[in-house]
């Protein structure tokens, strides 16, 4: 079997860990993938302000060189070894897809791989990380009214992330479309969302986008799944859309992670 792991993390991700990238890289050796994608955290958009405590959300823009450098290093490095991907996870923050369209515009060139997913969610002039940390979603259940208020928001921004215009090099993966459900065994929604999800995987599959099928739910202590649930990637199967396995490794022991468990 060909083993791939297109979402993992580095040593530029400040708030990550410290462990190498070669670290990462004989760790997915040790397991057989024949190929991985760095996907590190893309710097935020120009102009938007980082509302995690130690702002630590994205890359700091002046890395960005050094980590394509580093990259281009390892991949000749390893060559005969495994395939490695330049790619960056890229974040959707309604309002700013200019000022992210100018960022792909510019580093895009310089992706082999790349992953658009969503984090942040704005209310009532109000932006939360809402995969932070629990007392933040309580937080925000407090300010949206409900648990159900907060996935309906977040659904819809996935959705208006596969319809944005971010120019040629936007992202071709759509990362943990339900990352809304990291906290549903403290914060369960009311009910499934099942016509909301339905319609992204519609989005996808007619702008024939992948799926990051993701494993780090699976080891998250309140969400017991991976991103998304087995029930929406039999859906994405049946509709023809490519799904590709994330680790969303931040640790190289996290190679691998929640893999055993899921569809693949």
């Amino acid at each position: 079997m060909i083993k791939v792991d297109g979402h993992i993390h580095t040593p530029f991700c400040p708030h990550g860990s410290d462990d190498t990238f070669e670290l990462y890289i004989e760790r997915a050796l040790t397991l057989n993938y024949s190929t991985i994608t760095f996907t590190e955290h893309a710097p935020l958009p120009q102009g938007f302000e980082d509302t995690t405590p130690e702002k630590d959300s994205g890359m700091d823009p002046s890395h960005l060189l050094e980590y394509f450098q580093t990259l281009d290093i390892l991949k000749e490095k390893y060559k005969d070894k495994i395939t490695i991907r330049s790619g960056l996870e890229v974040d959707y923050i309604a309002g700013f897809e200019k000022e992210t369209a100018e960022f792909l515009s510019a580093y895009g060139p310089r992706l082999d791989d790349s992953i658009l997913s969503v984090h942040f969610l704005q209310h009532k002039g109000r932006w939360d990380c809402l995969d932070f940390s629990p007392d933040v979603f309580k937080s925000m259940i407090e300010h949206y009214g409900s648990v159900d208020a907060i996935y309906e928001r977040y659904y819809d921004t996935v959705l208006n992330s596969i319809r944005a215009d971010l120019g040629p090099y936007k992202p071709k993966r759509i990362g943990h479309m339900t990352l809304v459900k990291k906290f549903q065994q403290l914060y369960p929604a009311s009910h499934a969302f099942s016509e909301k999800t339905s319609l992204i995987l519609k989005e996808i599959a007619s702008r024939n986008l992948e799926l990051d099928y993701n494993g780090a739910g699976l080891v998250k202590p309140f969400c017991g799944e991976p991103y998304p649930p087995t029930e929406i990637i039999q859906q994405a199967l049946s509709l023809g859309i490519k799904t590709v396995y994330g680790s969303d490794a931040h640790t190289a022991a996290g190679i691998e992670q929640g893999r055993a468990e899921m569809q693949l």
